[in-house]
């Protein structure tokens, strides 16, 4: 690739982890190489055991997984953040080996906004990637300095959506 550019997948609507999928899937399918990795996540996502069949994608997987970080105890917050620090090094890591063309980096903008990935770094991060690296964001309420710094914002809205009615997420649909 010439040029890697940044794409953000935003909104309250379903379908941005599944788009960041797809384009992994689709670049693999060029023969470039993905980093994939997931930021408050479980890891019984269906996604994942395919991502893992395919040679070009690497998968970042964790040890372990919590729930919605606003409901954990303080010593759980504390948890999350030294696990995800890590995860950030590895990733940052990983791409100045220049392994990969592709980085996707689903559930970004809750780390991000949470402050379990520090903005400023992580804003410094996207401005001085490798030049060639696509890199690809998802999650809600994406900050107004990451917009200004992507080239794609493709924002995924709700119009409706079963979980109001009290329909839990299912395998193989929502995870």
């Amino acid at each position: 690739m010439e040029q890697g550019l940044i794409h953000i997948y935003c909104g309250d609507g379903k379908g941005k982890t599944s788009a960041a999928t797809g384009l992994a899937v689709r670049a693999a399918g060029c023969g470039r190489t993905v980093l994939f990795a997931r930021f408050l996540k479980n890891e019984e996502s269906g996604e994942l055991r395919i991502l893992d069949q395919i040679p070009e994608i690497e998968v970042i997987h964790l040890e372990k997984s919590y729930g919605f970080y606003n409901t954990l105890s303080e010593q759980e917050q504390e948890e999350v953040r030294q696990m995800y620090a890590e995860l950030w090094m590895n990733i940052q890591e990983k791409i100045r080996s220049h392994t990969y063309c592709v980085l996707v980096m689903d559930e970004f903008m809750a780390a991000y906004n949470y402050g379990l990935i520090e903005p400023e770094a992580a804003l410094s991060f996207l401005r001085e990637k490798p030049q060639d690296l696509e890199v690809v964001l998802t999650g809600r309420n994406p900050d107004n300095r990451l917009v200004e710094l992507a080239d794609y914002v493709s924002e995924i809205r709700k119009v409706k959506h079963p979980f109001d009615r009290g329909i839990r997420a299912r395998r193989g649909i929502e995870f």
